[in-house]
């Protein structure tokens, strides 16, 4: 700066006023293109910054996906084979006591339903914070703005059938199947309640419109969730794969 300031000072003292003009435009010039070389590097640093936050907002997002596969793969066959068993049930509708096999009456009463818990740590928190002003693809964006309602669709379906099971199902079943069923056979202990303790009623149980209509109902909605889990399946995979894709490039 010094330099600068003793040759104007001495173009201004050999009244070289049209060199001094010229000079002093090439000094803004270069003043200018200073300014703009500094903001291209610090734009290039933000750029490098948000890159790095970006891809382990990808990495960490796509671990938890990864996870989710997992479980919606587990929970798929999950879902075949319980509406499988319902349909089944439905078969014994008719069927005179008698005729049932120790299998059949398992099945009639059974109420086992494991619940699926697909992960949403990850998704949750780029969708409430500013983590999504990070994102740079815009169909990466829209996918993942509509992920947190295919979980909610897939967690509201699951709601519906536990609520069946344990609201409707398992009342009606505890009226008429004693527990005694399930006691050793040839244990002392139980002689006593089994001899003349209520017995199950397989019959009324079969009868009964309550039954037949909770199973229908958990079957319908166990079709239901066989879909939306399918759906949400794709859904992640389209996401992991686009997320795979950004963690790929340099």
């Amino acid at each position: 700066m010094m330099l600068f300031r003793k040759i104007r000072t001495k173009l201004v003292s050999l009244n070289k006023f049209k060199s001094y003009f010229i000079y002093a435009l090439g000094e803004i010039l270069l003043i200018v293109v200073g300014i703009l070389i500094a903001w291209k590097i610090n734009t290039l640093n933000d750029i490098k910054k948000n890159r790095i936050v970006e891809l382990k907002i990808y990495k960490s997002l796509s671990q938890e996906l990864d996870t989710n596969l997992i479980v919606l793969d587990s929970a798929i066959i999950g879902y075949s084979n319980s509406i499988q068993k319902l349909q089944n049930t439905l078969n014994y509708l008719g069927v005179q006591p008698n005729e049932l096999t120790h299998e059949a009456k398992e099945l009639i009463v059974s109420i086992d339903y494991r619940k699926t818990t697909v992960r949403n740590e990850a998704i949750n928190s780029i969708n409430v914070t500013n983590k999504f002003e990070f994102i740079q693809s815009d169909s990466l964006k829209q996918l993942i703005a509509a992920y947190p309602n295919e979980l909610d669709s897939f967690d509201n379906e699951q709601a519906k059938i536990e609520n069946i099971i344990t609201s409707r199902l398992k009342p009606i079943i505890e009226k008429h199947i004693s527990l005694i069923d399930i006691l050793p056979q040839n244990s002392y202990n139980y002689r006593r309640v089994k001899n003349f303790g209520k017995q199950s009623n397989y019959s009324d149980l079969l009868d009964s419109r309550e039954y037949q209509n909770s199973v229908i109902a958990r079957l319908l909605h166990t079709k239901e969730q066989l879909t939306i889990a399918k759906n949400l399946r794709q859904k992640t995979k389209t996401i992991t794969i686009k997320l795979n894709k950004e963690l790929s490039q340099p």
